[in-house]
């Protein structure tokens, strides 16, 4: 038997051996697209073991839906030995791709030559939008094959029933606690303030679960913004309430955690007037990618700052790449061999064009895509629930920010600070 590398993770290499298959038996195929999330070997290894056990070859694709339609697919064979290897690592065994086809590049190839039963995708609400879309093409083509897939992402964004996380997001959250926490003990030995900035898209999800968690001063999320346009200016006001009822209470330090989900809401020319110089993509919007978003809070911080004549001292922190290919914790490894089994369950009963479930006892649910996507068939983002109890009780008891009471108190730092009252910024009322 001769051993071929297909993955080096961590400076170690995956094997797979090189069986001779036959290529009529039936198979399923395995991408992931998008970003890595922990627990994606989990649910990889998963799955195998469950249709390796029934019968079916297995085949992992590299390069996610780049390599799907491509005339010769990078394809891995996953066997058992494999899969019982990978199933508690980080990473992911099979390369990702953030690759969006267009509908011009669909083909029926690699499902016709492989005997293909099965697609799962693991991913975010694009590769879940993407794999609709192939679904339709497929049954346009008379192509029978079952499409199902599950919820990656450690941004909690799709639209899963309430109380159920994306897998991936809890094992992110616990690493970027740890780092927090320690950035925290940094302000407060040094005397200094951090502006972190975290991974979100669109939804606050990931800022507010660590900030939260880490009794931060101030979390800064798009969902604040649902009564006033979000930009820049409001931000930097925002953080600046929170340093001066710290001064009030004699505090000297703190940190304030925003999610980059912020950008998300705000058009170019508002980025733009930040002053900070960009490099641009081919569309012509700045490429935020190439910036460090905490770096930007932080630079505009500081000139307002210098501008109020406060002297204190700021420091950016980006949470983002070094959370996301860390080991699942407990949660996760059981939260993803529980959605990897119920891809075989909902497979087995002849389910299509879902995303696979479990819901807080362990049950698994298909959740249709067709009932979660818009008009244009995207999935719809889940964002943080501003009206539930835990936010409001988060931003009413444990977060520091001047009020109209702490005006006169204030006028000992600043000479207008109305301007920096948390309510008023946002446009809210006394109450959240």
């Amino acid at each position: 038997m001769i051993f071929i590398p297909i993955v080096q993770q961590a400076n170690s290499f995956y094997l797979c051996s090189t069986k001779k298959f036959n290529y009529m038996q039936k198979s399923i195929i395995i991408l992931a697209g998008g970003g890595p999330a922990p627990g994606i070997n989990t649910v990889i290894a998963t799955v195998a073991k469950v249709f390796i056990k029934d019968g079916f070859r297995i085949i992992g694709l590299n390069g996610g839906y780049k390599d799907l339609f491509a005339e010769t697919p990078n394809i891995v064979e996953i066997d058992f030995k494999l899969a019982d290897r990978i199933h508690k690592e980080g990473g992911s065994a099979i390369q990702m791709s953030r690759h969006k086809p267009k509908d011009s590049e669909f083909n029926t190839k690699i499902f016709t030559e492989n005997n293909v039963k099965l697609l799962v995708t693991i991913g975010g609400d694009d590769t879940a939008s993407t794999a609709n879309r192939i679904s339709k093409f497929l049954a346009e083509n008379n192509v029978v094959i079952q499409n199902i897939h599950v919820p990656k992402t450690i941004d909690n964004d799709l639209p899963l029933p309430e109380g159920s996380p994306t897998f991936g997001y809890h094992s992110a959250k616990s690493e970027g606690v740890r780092m927090a926490t320690t950035i925290y003990e940094d302000a407060r030995t040094s005397g200094n303030w951090f502006i972190v900035s975290a991974m979100g898209r669109e939804a606050g999800h990931l800022a507010f679960g660590i900030g939260a968690a880490c009794h931060y001063p101030l979390i800064i999320i798009p969902e604040m913004f649902n009564k006033t346009k979000v930009s820049l200016d409001k931000i930097i006001r925002l953080i600046i309430s929170s340093i001066l009822k710290r001064k009030i209470l004699e505090i000297n330090y703190g940190v304030v955690i925003v999610s980059e989900g912020v950008f998300h809401s705000m058009g170019d020319q508002e980025i733009e007037s930040s002053g900070i110089v960009f490099t641009y993509d081919e569309h012509g919007h700045p490429e935020l990618g190439n910036l460090s978003k905490a770096h930007i809070f932080n630079v505009l911080l500081q000139q307002k700052l210098k501008e109020l004549g406060l002297l204190i001292k700021s420091r950016p922190v980006e949470i983002g790449y070094e959370i996301r290919c860390v080991p699942p914790v407990a949660f996760d490894l059981v939260y993803c061999a529980l959605l990897g089994m119920g891809v075989k369950k909902l497979f087995d009963q002849g389910v299509s064009g879902v995303m696979v479930t479990s819901d807080q006892r362990g049950d698994i649910h298909p959740l249709y895509l067709k009932d979660v996507e818009d008009e244009n068939g995207k999935i719809k983002p889940r964002l943080v629930n501003i009206n539930s109890e835990r936010f409001k009780m988060v931003y009413e008891d444990n977060q520091q920010y001047i009020i109209e009471a702490d005006y006169d108190t204030a006028k000992k730092y600043v000479s207008n600070p109305q301007d920096y009252n948390f309510y008023k910024i946002l446009n809210w009322s006394d109450k959240i």
